[in-house]
C-alpha cells in the first residue's frame, strides 16, 4: 500500500525542495501570488475619475449645466404664460368686445334719459361724459381700417405685411399636443445652448418661428419644425471651458434669470394675467363665464333703460 491515500496530502522529499530552490526552477506566476502589480494599476485607474471629478473646473461645469437647464425650464414657463396672456387678451377683445361696447352704449342712453327727465346740470354733464366714451375718435376707423389696436400694429396686419397667412389663435391655451411639441423644441433648440454667436443667431431665428407657431396653437407647423430641427446640423457636445469662462457664463445666466423674473412679474400683475390666475385649469371656460356675466349686465341695463323711457 502506498502513502498516497485519499485525503492525505503527498509530501515532498528533499530532492523536490532542492529543485525548486535552483535559480532555473520555474517560479510561481504573479497571478498565483495575488498579482500586486495589477492591483496597483486598478487602484490608480479607479482614482483617476475621482481626481477628475474633484477638479474645480469639472464641478463648475456641472453647475453651469444645471443653471442652463433651470433657466431653459424657467423661460419655457414664462413663454407659455405669455402666450396665454396674449391669446386671452385678443380673444377677450374679439368675443367680449361687442358686449362691452353695448354696455357703454346702454350707460350713455340711461344717463341721457336721466338727464332729460331731471334737467339737472350734473346729470347732463354725466350724460355727455358717458356719450364721449362711446363716440370714436373722428376719422380713426376710416384711417386705419382695423389695422391698429391698442398695442400698435395688430398681428393680423403684421401677417399681411409679411405675406403670411392670417391665423389668429383659436383658444387661449394651445392644445396639450402643441404644448408638448413646443416644450420639446424649446429644450432642444434653445439659444442659450449655443456655443458661438453664429449658432445663437440660427437658434434665435428658429425659436422665433417655434414661438409664433405655438402662439397660434398650430400643431402641424410645430411638427414640421420638429422635422426641420432634426434634419439640421448636429452640434457636438461642448468641451469644458476654463474656469473664468464658466464663471462668466454663470453670471450671464443669473442676469438672464433676473430679466425673466421681471417679465414674469409684469405678466402676472397685468389685468389679463390676474384674470388668468383666477382660472389656471381652464382659461377658455373663464371667457365663457365672463361672457355670461356680461350678457346678464346687458339685460339688466336694457330693462333699466326701458323703464326710464316709458
Amino acid at each position: 500500500m502506498t502513502h498516497e491515500a485519499a485525503g492525505v496530502p503527498t509530501t515532498r522529499n528533499d530532492d523536490d525542495r532542492q529543485d525548486n530552490d535552483r535559480p532555473d526552477a520555474p517560479q510561481p506566476t504573479p497571478e498565483a501570488q495575488g498579482a500586486p502589480g495589477d492591483a496597483d494599476a486598478a487602484a490608480a485607474q479607479s482614482a483617476e475619475p475621482q481626481d477628475a471629478a474633484a477638479r474645480p473646473e469639472a464641478r463648475l461645469a456641472k453647475a453651469v449645466q444645471a443653471a442652463e437647464q433651470a433657466l431653459i425650464e424657467f423661460e419655457i414657463a414664462v413663454e407659455t404664460f405669455r402666450v396665454e396672456v396674449e391669446n386671452f387678451s385678443r380673444l377677450h377683445h374679439q368675443k367680449l368686445g361687442p358686449m362691452y361696447a353695448r354696455l357703454d352704449e346702454l350707460d350713455a342712453l340711461i344717463a341721457e334719459a336721466r338727464a332729460a327727465r331731471t334737467g339737472d346740470p350734473e346729470d347732463q354733464r354725466k350724460a355727455r361724459e358717458a356719450r364721449a366714451v362711446v363716440m370714436p375718435m373722428p376719422g380713426v376707423d376710416e384711417l386705419f381700417h382695423d389695422w391698429m389696436d391698442t398695442d400698435g400694429l395688430s398681428p393680423e396686419a403684421a401677417a399681411m405685411l409679411t405675406e403670411q397667412p392670417v391665423r389668429p389663435p383659436k383658444r387661449v391655451r394651445p392644445s396639450e399636443e402643441a404644448r408638448k411639441l413646443y416644450r420639446d423644441l424649446a429644450r432642444k433648440a434653445h439659444p442659450d445652448l449655443a456655443q458661438d454667436e453664429q449658432e445663437r443667431a440660427r437658434r434665435d431665428e428658429f425659436i422665433a418661428r417655434v414661438n409664433a407657431a405655438y402662439g397660434r396653437g398650430d400643431v402641424e407647423l410645430l411638427k414640421e419644425l420638429v422635422a426641420e430641427w432634426e434634419a439640421g446640423p448636429v452640434q457636438p457636445p461642448a468641451p469644458l471651458s476654463e474656469s473664468e469662462e464658466l464663471y462668466a457664463r454663470l453670471e450671464w445666466l443669473s442676469r438672464r434669470k433676473e430679466l425673466l423674473t421681471v417679465l414674469a412679474k409684469e405678466l402676472e400683475e397685468s389685468a389679463i394675467g390676474s384674470m388668468l390666475r383666477m382660472a389656471p385649469d381652464d382659461p377658455d371656460q373663464l371667457l365663457e363665464d365672463v361672457g355670461e356675466q356680461l350678457l346678464g349686465e346687458v339685460s339688466r341695463r336694457e330693462a333699466e333703460l326701458a323703464e326710464m323711457v316709458q
